[in-house]
């Protein structure tokens, strides 16, 4: 054996080969605030569908303020990435303030067009959106719209997206939506990442995922 064969590296070599190799960055995947389009109302599975139109349009409830968790993800963040629906937007203005957020509709919510029910029968907005992603997500209800399989594919992409912005070396935030955000943590976790912080699917929340 040879001597270049059989030497380790010193300490200094070591500590070079260590800074040659940048830290990955987290993925923070955060949902927006609260929308000003009220859920407290029944409504038919009609009306849902023009509720859900409304609501994709509009912008946050007046008044809120964004969780100090949550600021200081954005101060830590090397990008921030926000989809283009005005509650996003919103949500990216409040949350970002003067730094720069790339808006990327890749991260708008997937679609939820409820299956056709009776006139007779009313449900809150808040249970019209448990069963219409229910019907798109089992029996690939879309009706024109983007289908699962689409969206799956949309996820992944954005998760690859993320995860070449996280290997710079910074943390990187989304600010958009709680089904979609889900499906892009999915994705993440297909690639080797584990949710290190999960706050659930209530509004400002968000899950942090990190490179195992």
């Amino acid at each position: 054996m040879t001597h270049s064969e059989s030497a380790a590296p010193t300490p200094s070599e070591a500590t070079n080969v260590h800074k040659a190799t940048p830290a990955v960055g987290a993925i923070i995947l955060a949902r927006h605030g609260e929308p000003a389009l009220s859920r407290k109302c029944m409504i038919t599975s009609d009306q849902y569908r023009d509720w859900w139109g409304r609501y994709e349009v509009g912008g946050l409830r007046a008044g809120q303020t964004p969780p100090q968790t949550l600021l200081a993800a954005a101060e830590g963040a090397g990008a921030i990435y926000a989809s283009t629906r005005p509650r996003a937007q919103e949500t990216a203005r409040a949350v970002a303030r003067d730094r720069e957020v790339l808006v990327d509709a890749l991260f708008i919510e997937a679609p939820l067009p409820p299956p056709r029910f009776p006139a007779w029968l009313k449900l809150s907005p808040r249970y019209w959106g448990v069963v219409s992603r229910i019907w798109w997500h089992a029996f690939n209800h879309h009706e024109g719209q983007e289908t699962r399989r689409e969206a799956e594919v949309r996820a992944d992409q954005a998760a690859r997206i993320l995860i070449a912005r996280a290997g710079e070396g910074r943390d990187v935030l989304v600010l958009a939506h709680g089904y979609f955000n889900h499906m892009v943590g999915q994705k993440l976790k297909l690639h080797g990442w584990r949710l290190a912080e999960n706050q659930g699917f209530k509004y400002w929340s968000q899950r942090r995922y990190e490179k195992r």
